[in-house]
């Protein structure tokens, strides 16, 4: 009989709580949940893994508190940080998993639904990928910097964008709602085509008298916003090599 491996968490917030539990369905064996306050000096002791799940600025104070064991990894959850900030840890590692995690219930299925992961240092977080059904691939600690901020702008920029959408929606009167099969389709088309190919719009025709209407019909405190899109948009289709006449 394959022996489970062991899991205690340091942080049991919405992603350390979220990887508990999907980890405890996949038939980890998660043998203790710490939380702020409680000591962690032998957190270590009695299990395999040990996952620091704090804010980012915590994890360096939080993993030189705990003694070192040869024999059982310390892993961070944190996407912009090397296996670096762990300190003197003979076994190190990094999981950083690629979804948002709103709470620890949702987070979990989302976790077990074939999400992606970074990972670093140890194999035994590319165990647990595999565990939970994932996919994952390796980032080195000098690039984990522009990892994150790709992972930050897929996520949290698109919901500033959608917030946007909010506010010049509802200016109108119109409901954000009636955006939102808009959005889904635009992701769908970026899934099966590819960004320059997915794009359409008046920047992909190279029609800037309708960006120049669309700008005297904002107000302008949303021209920062819309103006650096555009020219995010004309970047994609002039590396896409895509001619205006053919957009």
């Amino acid at each position: 009989m394959t022996v489970a491996p062991r899991l205690r968490v340091i942080g049991p917030g919405r992603a350390g709580g979220s990887l508990a539990t999907a980890l405890m369905r996949a038939g980890w064996d998660v043998v203790g949940l710490l939380a702020h306050g409680d000591d962690v000096t032998d957190a270590l002791e009695g299990t395999d893994l040990l996952v620091v799940a704090v804010p980012d600025r915590a994890i360096a104070r939080v993993a030189a508190l705990v003694v070192p064991n040869h024999r059982a990894v310390i892993a961070h959850l944190a996407g912009g940080l090397g296996i670096d900030v762990l300190g003197g840890h003979d076994r190190t590692a990094a999981l950083h998993p690629l979804v948002s995690l709103p709470s620890a219930e949702l987070g979990a299925d989302r976790l077990a639904a074939g999400a992606w992961f970074a990972v670093a240092g140890d194999p035994l977080v590319q165990r647990a990928v595999v565990d939970l059904n994932g996919q994952w691939f390796e980032v080195a600690d000098q690039d984990r910097a522009r990892y994150h901020a790709a992972a930050t702008i897929a996520s949290n920029h698109l919901v500033a964008l959608l917030g946007q959408v909010e506010r010049v929606g509802a200016s109108i009167g119109l409901p954000p709602e009636a955006y939102l099969d808009l959005a889904r389709c635009s992701l769908e088309n970026v899934a099966l085509l590819g960004p320059a190919a997915a794009l359409t719009g008046p920047v992909a025709r190279g029609d800037w008298d309708t960006v120049a209407r669309h700008l005297s019909s904002l107000d302008p405190t949303e021209h920062e916003a819309y103006r650096a899109m555009a020219a995010a948009a004309r970047r994609l289709v002039d590396d896409g090599g895509v001619r205006f006449d053919d957009a």
